[in-house]
């Protein structure tokens, strides 16, 4: 794989320190640093290695899972269950093997010391602890979607393996940090590090990594309260819709209040018959409820491999609605708008921005390949990510201030989207 220079810039820094944090934004290629990284400490290694990647849910560990797999079977000199195993530490599904018993991570940790192979452990923020009790020895440490760690459940965790851990990288796109630098923050280099590399996304728009968005507000006299906002919602989707177009809106993202209102939405309201007759197929998901294609529940293996099949049938039409399981580190292929139904915190504003800013793949493609110019938008079938956001009465020109501040924060100042714990 031919490397970009933040890529190679991010590499260089992970090789000359034991730890620190990598500030990417999404679209970036992120993962494939993380990848890189480890098959090049791998093949430097002596012994064999422990390396543990973690995420914030078991959807994200599955995901990131197959992609390392895939990555170090395509290097020279790796093969699964020869050279190198892989290991879950969740309570998620998983064809690998899978325990949260410390007992039996102890016991796996032994078979591969003693038969000369490198284990991949994947788990998540909430299963962490249980590397730390098994007292394992942690070789490298990976954390994605690494402000997830600062949360106050996850922290004591996360702070004990990097402790551990002989080298331990987190990577982002919005760092979350603490006005006090011994706290749960990011900016606690006790536990994270220094800042190792943060890259701006302006640098991404010109060499043709990602693409900028752009934010629509829809006006709208429709006032949200406790007992008829599944009825408004409903209303503010098909009237988006409606004013953005058929041909323009192919596959859209709506990002609910939340799951009571979401499901509310659609059980108790027309919104899948209209939005059949406008020519979409429909998803959703939640994690009360379950996945769900055009009204038939189907397990989540399903539902994400059919999301990935029409990301990239660019004569498919869908929408896919969802609270927060989408919001992060899922790579949804084909993306070309986001309706916000909610006022988000600054972080998950710019994670559910970096949903629909993603390339097209034949832009991608041809970019590669010299056909268009890197950062030339004209000349992309996909020239930007539309972020839509419904704004009532007179909070709308703040809220759209706040909006566009944080917008112009990541994609003109390039700086990261951040919070305070």
């Amino acid at each position: 794989m031919q490397l970009r220079p933040h890529q190679q810039r991010a590499l260089t820094a992970l090789a000359d320190a034991q730890k620190g944090c990598v500030y990417v934004p999404t679209g970036g290629g992120k993962t494939v640093i993380m990848m890189e990284d480890c098959v090049r400490k791998l093949d430097n290694a002596v012994n064999p290695l422990t390396v543990v990647v973690v995420a914030p849910r078991i959807l994200l560990a599955s995901q990131l899972s197959s992609e390392f797999m895939q990555y170090l079977d395509g290097a020279d000199g790796y093969e699964y269950n020869n050279n190198y195993t892989v290991m879950h530490i969740h309570s998620g599904e998983t064809s690998h093997f899978k325990t949260t018993k410390v007992a039996e991570i102890q016991r796996h940790d032994e078979v591969c010391m003693n038969a000369v192979v490198h284990q991949l452990i994947f788990t998540t923020y909430h299963s962490l602890h249980k590397i730390v009790d098994s007292g394992i020895k942690v070789d490298v440490l990976y954390c994605d979607e690494a402000h997830n760690a600062t949360q106050k459940n996850h922290f004591v965790g996360v702070a004990a393996t990097s402790q551990l851990a002989s080298n331990a990288y987190f990577f982002t796109a919005t760092p979350k940090y603490s006005r006090n630098p011994y706290a749960a923050g990011m900016n606690n280099k006790v536990v994270f590090g220094d800042t190792l590399e943060i890259v701006p996304a302006p640098e991404l728009i010109n060499n043709g990594s990602i693409i900028p968005p752009e934010l629509v507000v829809h006006e709208t006299e429709l006032v949200r309260n406790k007992h008829n906002a599944h009825d408004v919602d409903r209303e503010m989707v098909l009237d988006i819709i409606d004013d953005l177009g058929d041909d323009a809106a192919a596959k859209i993202l709506v990002a609910a209040p939340n799951t009571r209102i979401l499901w509310a939405m659609l059980s108790r309201t027309d919104i899948l018959d209209s939005l059949n007759e406008m020519g979409y197929d429909i998803l959703h998901i939640t994690s009360k409820h379950g996945a769900y294609i055009n009204r038939q529940k189907v397990g989540r293996d399903k539902f994400f491999e059919t999301l990935q099949e029409w990301g990239a049938d660019d004569s498919k039409k869908f929408i896919v609605f969802h609270y927060s399981i989408l919001s992060e580190g899922i790579n949804v292929p084909g993306l070309t708008h986001t309706i916000l139904l909610r006022n988000l915190p600054v972080i998950e504003m710019a994670q559910t921005i970096g949903r629909v800013i993603r390339l097209h793949r034949d832009d991608a493609k041809d970019i590669a390949e010299g056909r268009i110019t890197p950062g030339k938008l004209s000349e992309y079938r996909k020239p930007h990510g539309v972020v839509t956001v419904p704004l009532c009465g007179k909070a709308s020109q703040a809220t759209r201030n706040r909006l566009q501040k944080v917008i112009d924060l990541i994609f003109v100042d390039g700086l990261p989207a951040h919070s305070f714990a």
